[in-house]
C-alpha cells in the first residue's frame, strides 16, 4: 500500500512538474485602430519585463494611447502616449534583461527605453526588420526583446507604411493617429 502511494505521488509531481515546463507563453491581444495583433510573451527568458507589461495590460493603460513613434524600415513604437500626445504617468522603471539571449529581430517586441539602461516603462517597440544593433554586446545593455508577433504583422507593417510628421515636439508621429482600442490576455 506505500508503495502505491508513494508510485502515485511521485507520478502527480512529475505531472506537475511537467506540465509548468510546458506551459503555454502568455498571449497578448491589441485591437488597433489599423487591426489586431497578437502577441506571444517570453516569461521565462524576461520575467520581470513580462510581469511589468502585463500590468499595464491587467490596468487597460494601453488603452487609447497611440502607435507614436513610427519609422519605417526600423520599428513601430506605442505604449506611453494618448491620441492627443500626452505622456501618461506610469510606474517605475524596470531591470534592463537585455542579456537574456533574446534578438531585437523582424518580428520581435521590445521595451523603449532612454540612454540609461534600467528606464523602461510602458513603452514598447515592434522590430520591422532584424535590428541587431539593439542588442547586448559586451557590457553595453541592449534593448530588452520580451515577446513577438504570432498575428498581425501584416497590420504591423501598414502601420510602417503611414505618413508621418511632427506633434508635441516629437518626430516621426504619425498624422492620422493609430491607436490602442483594446488590450487584454488571451
Amino acid at each position: 500500500m506505500f508503495a502505491q502511494i508513494k508510485k502515485l505521488l511521485l507520478i502527480s509531481t512529475v505531472i506537475f512538474f511537467s506540465s509548468m515546463c510546458l506551459a503555454d507563453n502568455p498571449k497578448v491581444s491589441f485591437e488597433t485602430s489599423m487591426g489586431n495583433i497578437t502577441l506571444e510573451l517570453f516569461a521565462e527568458e524576461s520575467p520581470v519585463t513580462v510581469k511589468n507589461f502585463l500590468q499595464y495590460i491587467d490596468e487597460d493603460f494601453y488603452i487609447d494611447t497611440q502607435f507614436h513613434r513610427v519609422i519605417s524600415g526600423f520599428m513601430v513604437q506605442g505604449g506611453g502616449f494618448t491620441k492627443q500626445m500626452s505622456k501618461k504617468q506610469n510606474h517605475e522603471p524596470i531591470i534592463n534583461e537585455s542579456a537574456n539571449g533574446l534578438s531585437n529581430k523582424r518580428g520581435t517586441i521590445a521595451m523603449a527605453r532612454t540612454q540609461a539602461p534600467d528606464s523602461a516603462t510602458s513603452q514598447f517597440f515592434i522590430n520591422l526588420v532584424d535590428n541587431l544593433s539593439l542588442n547586448q554586446v559586451g557590457n553595453r545593455a541592449g534593448y530588452t526583446v520580451f515577446g513577438e508577433v504570432t498575428e498581425g504583422m501584416d497590420i504591423v507593417d501598414s502601420m510602417a507604411k503611414t505618413k508621418t510628421g511632427m506633434s508635441s515636439g516629437h518626430r516621426d508621429v504619425p498624422i492620422e493617429p493609430i491607436l490602442i482600442l483594446s488590450a487584454k490576455r488571451l
